[in-house]
């Protein structure tokens, strides 16, 4: 294996990971902020606002991420009513239209995990806040909230995770983030093994970062769930 091409393969992969991290983490940053409405929805007995939720989640999560990203780079410059409108400097830019594609997929599936968490939240602790004169929004904040995020933060874990490797259909819009990079360097060399080889080293080091922070704030919020520590014995032999 030819080391120094590695190394220089590395080289020239190495500027589209910022590129990478910010359609990764915008589009996250982007998708909790739509999932947690989409999932009171979901959660609310409005049937008009449950079956939009229902509709969009549907839709999102079973059309694949390359298509709804197609549809919306090459679809929306087909109305004339966007192409004239104050959103068209924001829509005919790849980078905007990948984030916007990435944010609606994620925020489907962050819909749904948020929804398991405040389900997955103990009916009794809520009692016991109303019985301590808490309700609605007050109730919602400091109660349901923390609780369904402990619950849900290792599926949302992934689902950073998965972003992170969604990134590289930004490739086919003409990004140059990792992936394009390298699909970009395989057309100069022909050398496509080393190449992705180089590539999934970089996906599989950012990732293994992620999941390490993941699993440390997961670690912070659930203090109750750490082994009690064990009493040191006394000097004579004796339990402490």
């Amino acid at each position: 294996m030819d080391f120094a091409f590695l190394l220089e393969t590395f080289l020239r992969l190495l500027p589209g990971v910022p590129l990478t991290l910010q359609l990764a983490f915008l589009s996250v940053a982007f998708g909790i902020a739509l999932a947690l409405p989409v999932a009171l929805m979901r959660l609310s007995r409005i049937w008009p606002l449950v079956w939009t939720a229902r509709a969009y989640v549907f839709v999102f999560r079973s059309t694949p991420l390359l298509v709804q990203i197609f549809l919306i780079y090459y679809g929306l410059g087909q109305f004339p009513e966007l192409r004239y409108s104050a959103l068209w400097p924001i829509l005919r830019e790849p980078y905007w239209c990948a984030i916007i594609a990435l944010t609606l997929n994620t925020a489907a599936y962050g819909s749904e995990i948020v929804r398991g968490g405040v389900q997955s939240v103990p009916h009794g602790q809520i009692e016991a806040a109303r019985a301590c004169g808490m309700g609605g929004p007050l109730l919602f904040r400091r109660i349901v909230l923390p609780l369904a995020v402990r619950q849900a933060l290792p599926a949302y874990g992934n689902e950073i995770i998965l972003m992170v490797k969604a990134t590289a259909l930004a490739s086919v819009i003409t990004l140059m983030e990792i992936t394009g990079l390298a699909a970009k360097l395989i057309s100069e060399t022909y050398r496509a093994i080393e190449v992705f080889i180089v590539a999934g080293a970089i996906y599989l080091a950012i990732n293994y970062v992620i999941t390490r922070i993941v699993h440390v704030l997961e670690h912070w919020l659930t203090p109750y769930l750490r082994p009690a520590p064990v009493p040191a014995a006394s000097s004579r032999g004796e339990p402490a």
